[in-house]
């Protein structure tokens, strides 16, 4: 994280926005989020706090100044993003820009195109503005001089604005896409659900009734899109988010300053990669950070329940589809759908990258119920697999078709961008290897057994080997990404770096310090033979006592108080810590032993 902040503060003391995809409201909030996400949530590397500022992080920031030029700084730079991607009428801008494709290289993006909002700037934009109010929160205390409250008094203004924009976008661009029998979508989804023997009536048959507490929730939504007859029970559906505000979406009625709420063009469908982005900003807005510190407003927490409500919705009806285990007999099947690979979107699309997606979706459930190891270690399995067939654990093959996951990237098709003069537009997501890794951490996170936590930190510690040889480390960009001919051996060399790889490599990491600061996975093995050992050794110690080893001489009375207080030590940190815990006991027992084959010898 040192090396990312040292390598983004070399790159101009009048902070150089753009990078190799040029300038848009993504990807300079995801070079904001290269300081502001672990500024924010990594104990140490705060900096709304001058005085209290590491030596270790003014040692990365010196190009940036010291320790009370680098949040004056910050806040100038936030401001200055804030402005630029407001619109002449004060609405915050949410626009692709530059991240922006087309299916036809040959063609390129309309004006009115670029301009198009899209659900990855508005969970982007939620991250960063929470990051920035939190930031906000806690430095204004620290400020005395007038011209600098008054920045500060700007800055939380505009994030607040532009986070109730960003909430109002993501609730436009939630769709539940219903279809009938025999369409294209029906039979995908009937393929990937279906078991042994089982027929198509009883397929459907059994995925309403497991649909059916989602079927209810979607039928009862209230604010924004996503409204959908789906009394016909003779329907499927899929539900989440689309690219960017849905055609046809409601505007929100709020009293937050949103500015003017436009009309959508995005299909219906749902896309599985702009789904797990806006989980992933709603996943923000519901934080212990946020709630402590109050970032929300009374409208804001509306929006957010709402939001939340959807979230709910998405999380149970992927982890519904994706995990079903039911077979013919009503028993319980072998595998779940989400390991029959490669996952097949309702379009007929299929691809490594839409299960990484799914496992994705997947986890947010298995996280949100405290699933059992059990299932962790199934998606586990599934991890493992994908790293493999991604060439993340091994090696490229000649003329790898795999190698298209990690360059030039998966394409996606923006269902309703097109228009009678201009091409559909496509974003290409290239983040393959990034996203397992997270994947892997947030596992591991939820495991309870040390011998699953050390399979999955496994794991991780292989991908961070991938990860680490695609750093662009030519002097000039040194710690940052994404240089993926460094390890395949095809596609261009970049000389800048990208925003889209360093934020979601940065964002890793910070999943990684919690992951090495959280307590170690207790084992119940462990932990039953550190009590006994612990009965033992305090056994033993009072039969010292009894026999009047406290009233012996000078050097025994203090190798017993050691001892009683290393027994008191285990007793404390068992239930944490019983591998430590069996350690203490081991030590007084070894003590205690020597003590006795001493007093044995003396006697003969």
């Amino acid at each position: 994280m040192l090396d990312i902040w040292r390598a983004v503060a070399r790159l101009g003391d009048d902070w150089e926005w753009g990078g190799r995809d040029g300038r848009n409201s993504i990807s300079d909030a995801e070079q904001l989020l290269c300081l502001m996400h672990p500024a924010s949530l990594v104990d140490g590397f705060q900096l709304d706090r001058p005085d209290d500022t590491h030596p270790d992080v003014l040692a990365a920031l010196r190009a940036m100044g010291d320790s009370i030029e680098i949040p004056r700084k910050l806040i100038r730079v936030l401001i200055d993003y804030m402005r630029t991607y407001t619109d002449e009428d004060g609405a915050p801008d949410f626009s692709g820009g530059s991240y922006f494709r087309t299916e036809d290289p040959d063609e390129k993006v309309a004006d009115e195109q670029s301009k198009l909002h899209v659900v990855d700037s508005y969970s982007m934009s939620i991250t960063l503005t929470l990051a920035t109010l939190g930031f906000v929160r806690v430095f204004r205390s620290r400020v005395t001089r007038a011209d600098l409250r008054t920045q500060v008094d700007e800055l939380e203004k505009l994030a607040s604005i532009r986070l109730s924009a960003a909430m109002v976008g993501l609730l436009r661009s939630f769709t539940v896409n219903a279809f009938g029998e025999n369409t294209l979508p029906w039979r995908t989804l009937i393929t990937t659900v279906r078991r042994r023997g089982q027929s198509d009536d009883r397929v459907v048959s059994d995925l309403q009734d497991r649909l059916q507490e989602v079927r209810a929730g979607l039928r009862d939504l209230s604010i924004g899109s996503g409204q959908v007859e789906l009394e016909n029970s003779n329907l499927l559906f899929e539900c989440g988010w689309t690219w960017g505000t849905l055609r046809g979406a409601p505007t929100i009625d709020t009293t937050e300053p949103v500015g003017v709420q436009g009309s959508g063009l995005a299909e219906r469908r749902p896309l599985l990669y702009f789904t797990t982005i806006a989980l992933a900003g709603i996943v923000d807005l519901t934080t212990e950070r946020t709630r402590v510190l109050r970032l929300l407003n009374e409208e804001q927490q509306r929006l957010a329940a709402a939001l939340q409500l959807r979230y709910d919705l998405t999380r149970s009806y992927w982890a519904t589809v994706a995990s079903s285990e039911a077979s013919a007999d009503g028993g319980s099947g072998d595998r779940w759908p989400l390991e029959e690979l490669p996952w097949r979107t309702s379009d007929g699309e299929e691809s490594d990258y839409f299960s990484l997606l799914v496992t994705s979706l997947v986890t947010h459930d298995l996280s949100k119920r405290n699933a059992p190891d059990t299932d962790l270690r199934r998606v586990l399995s599934v991890l493992e697999e994908l790293s493999s067939r991604g060439r993340v654990t091994r090696r490229a093959l000649a003329n790898d078709i795999a190698l298209q996951l990690h360059t030039p990237g998966v394409p996606l098709r923006l269902g309703g961008s097109e228009g009678d003069a201009n091409p559909r537009l496509t974003w290409v997501v290239s983040d393959f290897s990034v996203m397992l890794l997270k994947r892997v951490v947030t596992l591991a996170l939820q495991a309870r057994s040390p011998e699953l936590r050390s399979q999955l930190t496994t794991l991780a510690d292989q991908v961070w080997d991938h990860l680490n040889s695609r750093r662009m480390d030519d002097g000039g960009t040194g710690a940052l990404w994404d240089q993926p001919a460094a390890i395949f051996g095809v596609g261009n060399e970049f000389e800048l770096p990208s925003w889209y790889h360093t934020e979601r490599v940065m964002e890793c990491l910070v999943m990684l310090a919690d992951l090495v600061l959280a307590p170690p996975a207790r084992s119940q093995r462990l932990y039953e033979i550190a009590r006994d050992r612990i009965a033992e050794a305090e056994q033993l110690f009072d039969r010292e006592i009894f026999a009047g080893s406290l009233e012996a001489g000078p050097s025994i009375r203090g190798s017993m108080q050691e001892l009683r207080a290393h027994l008191r030590r285990a007793q404390r940190v068992l239930t944490e810590k019983p591998g430590t815990a069996d350690a203490l006991a081991s030590e007084v027992l070894r003590r205690l032993d020597q003590l006795a084959a001493a007093q044995q010898s003396a006697m003969e």
